[in-house]
């Protein structure tokens, strides 16, 4: 009776997968978004990698800042008890070197704090979606010198796996090695044992209902036994999980989207696969557009459900976009394929307001302090964004299938790719250039073969509200302006919309 008891009380009601289709997802670094105390001036010092002050409270304060780009998800960083002072690398201020999953992180507040933010965001018809790390815990000095009963509730060396430097070109050596260095060890936990995989279990199960979390994004999916993860979800009520498979691999990735007995391993993944073409092809105009168009195709091959993947273009783990150039244009290129890829995309906190990871290229300098921008809203990419993700709703509205119809490459050449998604008269179609700001224009001719466009048929360009005319064939000659992006959607489509005034 008493466990049934307590299986009632933690019961889990997470959004699921297909719930999830429709969401776009905007990556929150709890310490570096918003302070208790709203100050837009408040000191951070990238590089020192401590503390700055964030908090759940910020984050409830600028909600509007985030739903006013479009987005309808949030993922917040781990809010785990962390390793306390500070360690050669700095403090644990990104959450990821957890000591104890039953204490929350005291820096970001309280549980009723975490609570009221997850009370926010379903009050405004948001997503809350959490990071946590069940890979390891962290020890702050050699890996011989770990006190395994700081750790909670994983207090036994038995726990874990005996100290080893990974082998990065051997799977078993990755999911047994540990993470870190001798400096900051992050001991390597044996998800592969049935006392920490039940402990785990029980855990998800009353972190799910506590603070009535919608999905949750996995760290280190490469570093944990793949047979970990279907019980796991299980536990946490079945909802969107989305794995950091940190590899270019497409095939490696896929993977985990495969059916391990009646389900697969994880429903969705980080795009990794088309993160690194998707960013060498518009950081410059010399960058690989057919690379990028045969790897979309790639990926349609090799994952089973495109439209759970997670595209992005930035994260709290790469360099700024804005670091590899310094072009407005290009970024707004790269940001849009983000936006209308298939999948869930993600867009990390700093992108829209073009940070640029001054001092470095990635951690710790792309990890700055939101507040910095004051939150402008009448910046380029922040305006790109909430067009964007409005016309992806739009065309998810007219059709429900469009949330599965894949986005396919139809044309690519040396400077230009265009994409396609969505069914006939009413799909986007994307003209994308790395062409740069200084390009002169130049015009892509597309055929009715290609884009599915009727003789005479009007297209209208979502972003500059200019129209493409289909000739007598259907084609259609779009002409892209000094390397700016072109989004067209049939504009008998757009009728009611709102979209360049219709």
């Amino acid at each position: 009776m008493v466990s049934i008891i307590l299986l009632l009380l933690h019961s889990v009601s997470a959004a699921t997968p297909s719930q999830w289709r429709n969401r776009a997802i905007y990556q929150v670094i709890t310490d570096r978004f918003a302070r208790t105390d709203g100050s837009t001036s408040a000191t951070c010092n990238t590089g020192d990698r401590v503390y700055c002050g964030g908090t759940w409270k910020g984050i409830i304060q600028h909600l509007d800042y985030i739903k006013g780009m479009g987005f309808d998800a949030v993922w917040i960083s781990p809010i785990t008890f962390q390793l306390q002072g500070k360690t050669m690398w700095g403090e644990s201020y990104a959450g990821y070197w957890q000591q104890d999953l039953y204490r929350l992180n005291g820096n970001f507040g309280t549980a009723a704090d975490l609570k009221a933010l997850s009370a926010a965001l379903h009050a405004q018809g948001m997503y809350l979606m959490v990071d946590i790390v069940v890979n390891h815990n962290a020890w702050n000095g050699p890996p011989s010198a770990v006190n395994y009963t700081t750790f909670n509730p994983f207090n036994n060396p038995s726990n874990y796996h005996p100290f080893c430097e990974i082998d990065y070109s051997n799977t078993t050596s990755a999911q047994v090695c540990w993470l870190g260095d001798t400096n900051v060890p992050l001991p390597d936990l044996k998800t592969e044992s049935p006392t920490v995989a039940s402990t785990y279990q029980t855990w998800i199960s009353q972190l799910m209902s506590n603070y009535s979390i919608d999905g949750l994004r996995l760290d280190t999916v490469l570093n944990v036994d793949p047979s970990f993860w279907p019980a796991f979800s299980r536990a946490a009520g079945s909802p969107y999980l989305v794995g950091e498979v940190y590899t270019g691999n497409t095939s490696t990735a896929c993977a985990y989207q495969q059916s391990s007995s009646s389900s697969p391993i994880l429903p969705g993944i980080l795009n990794y696969p088309l993160y690194f073409p998707l960013s060498a092809a518009f950081a410059s105009p010399s960058g690989n557009m057919t690379a990028l168009a045969a790897r979309i195709a790639e990926i349609h091959n090799a994952c089973a459900d495109t439209s759970l993947l997670a595209p992005f273009s930035e994260n709290a783990d790469v360099p700024r976009f804005a670091s590899l150039t310094g072009d407005l244009v290009a970024a707004q290129n790269v940001l849009a394929f983000t936006l209308l890829a298939d999948g869930v995309p993600v867009v990390y906190q700093g992108q829209e307001q073009h940070y640029s990871s001054v001092g470095g290229s990635g951690d710790p300098w792309n990890r700055e302090a939101l507040w910095f921008s004051g939150y402008q809203t009448q910046v380029p990419l922040y305006g790109l964004t909430k067009i964007l993700l409005g016309l992806r709703k739009w065309a998810g509205g007219l059709d429900q299938g469009y949330w599965g119809y894949g986005m396919w490459a139809i044309y690519s050449d040396a400077r230009t790719v265009v994409v396609r998604k969505g069914y006939p008269g009413r799909q986007v179609l994307a003209v994308l250039t790395n062409a740069g700001s200084q390009a002169p224009a130049h015009a892509v001719q597309l055929g009715a073969d290609k884009t599915a466009a009727t003789k005479g048929q009007v297209w209208m360009d979502v972003l500059g509200c200019g129209t493409v005319v289909a000739d007598s064939n259907g084609g259609l000659n779009v002409t892209i302006p000094g390397g700016w992006p072109r989004v067209l959607f049939p504009q008998a489509a757009l009728k009611g919309s709102g979209f360049c005034g219709q």
